[in-house]
């Protein structure tokens, strides 16, 4: 088989770079690990960038994003049982962002490759990518008994923070960044009406809490935990009421509780991998970086990745013109660490760190209060979470 770009991983990076690329006639194919049901059963993030909202629309998918996303035009950050309001449309000249949640955003991605008959191929086991630093890569994937070639001009690693992508680079030719925090966030699934049209970031003493939704009739919970615990240690009702004990009492009180449809700890790291390049195959999303959910940088900062990407290529094929694909590293990973920061500050300051001294405890709640008190400190936290331009 031959294409002009193969992609490993069909989430909704590669995906998403998939549908641009066909729209403009660049053939590609995607290579899945996983089953579509599967990809689809992840749960993730729903907070998406104006700047990957309009991505959405022009790769043609935006239809139902449109009809069933929320536009949110500011946030809340609670702390000592009050509840402030972080107006990110006035702070930022008229931007906000699009709550939609990812799982609907891949089915939508999804639906739109398989009206263009696009090529996305589920199931492929032990994916290689081959001789990358030569014009002539490829990628191997066994289907069976069978082990099928893909002959392409580039490579794009799309398949996540423990893809195949990444660790096929040279250990000597690539340098790792890494935080690891030392909690977890547990998150529930609920078929309830949200408690907050807006999200709320919560600041307690017993630990971080966030409200967030995925609909009128769908929400969506966390609170920090230790990463000791497990889903088993936490039913429903403990939830719900370590919830409750964090939410200002008025949300607390307004709180719909339900049964879980799903249920979850993810542990919260910072991650970076520079280059994002080597030689022709091109890292983006998870399987170069990783962001604390804190800030909704995740899915966001994979899709700045892919905008660059895109157009690069874009240039590449239709003008022979390849500044973008030999900036695409520096490019990503410019915007990548101020996402980092981002996140890393919103993680900081409202998080229970276990091992804080009572002075990094007042640091941080002078830091929360600043943020409140100053327009200078609230624009600079609307900026950055309705995203920085690409």
């Amino acid at each position: 088989m031959k294409t002009q770009v193969g992609i490993i991983g069909g989430g909704p990076s590669g995906l998403l770079l998939s549908q641009l690329l066909h729209l403009k006639g660049i053939d590609n194919v995607v290579l899945e690990r996983q089953s579509r049901e599967y990809v689809l059963g992840r749960i993730r993030a729903g907070v998406l960038e104006h700047g990957f909202a309009d991505l959405m629309r022009e790769a043609e998918c935006g239809e139902r994003m449109d009809a069933e996303g929320e536009i949110h035009h500011g946030i809340f950050i609670a702390h000592d049982g009050v509840k402030s309001r972080v107006d990110l449309f006035e702070h930022t000249g008229g931007n906000s962002v699009m709550v939609y949640g990812q799982t609907e955003l891949t089915r939508d991605l999804y639906e739109a490759r398989d009206k263009m008959g696009g090529k996305v191929i589920h199931n492929a086991e032990d994916v290689k990518p081959h001789d990358m630093l030569t014009d002539a890569p490829y990628l191997t994937y066994r289907n069976g008994d069978e082990v099928i070639r893909i002959d392409c001009d580039y490579i794009i690693g799309a398949d996540g923070f423990h893809g195949v992508s990444r660790k096929s680079i040279p250990a000597d030719q690539i340098r790792e960044y890494e935080k690891v925090y030392p909690f977890g966030w547990l998150g529930v699934l609920s078929r309830t009406k949200p408690v907050s049209e807006e999200l709320i970031y919560n600041k307690h003493e017993r630990g971080f809490a966030l409200c967030s939704l995925r609909s009128q009739v769908l929400s969506r919970y966390y609170i920090q935990v230790p990463l000791t615990d497990k889903v088993e240690d936490w039913s429903d009702d403990d939830f719900w009421a370590e919830l409750k004990r964090r939410l200002p009492v008025e949300v607390a009180d307004a709180l719909e509780t339900g049964p879980s449809i799903e249920k979850s700890i993810a542990p919260l790291r910072s991650f970076v991998a520079e280059p994002m390049r080597y030689g022709n195959m091109f890292l983006a999303g998870d399987a170069a970086h990783i962001v604390p959910p804190t800030g909704a940088r995740g899915l966001n900062s994979a899709a700045s990745d892919i905008y660059y990407l895109y157009h690069a290529l874009l240039d590449h094929y239709q003008k022979g013109d390849d500044t973008g694909l030999d900036s695409y590293s520096d490019t990503a990973l410019a915007r990548i660490w101020k996402a980092q920061r981002f996140s890393w500050w919103m993680t900081t300051m409202l998080h229970r760190f276990p091992d804080n001294i009572e002075y990094d405890n007042r640091l941080q709640q002078t830091e929360l209060e600043y943020l409140l008190s100053s327009k200078a400190a609230m624009t600079s936290l609307a900026e950055n979470y309705v995203g920085l331009p690409f």
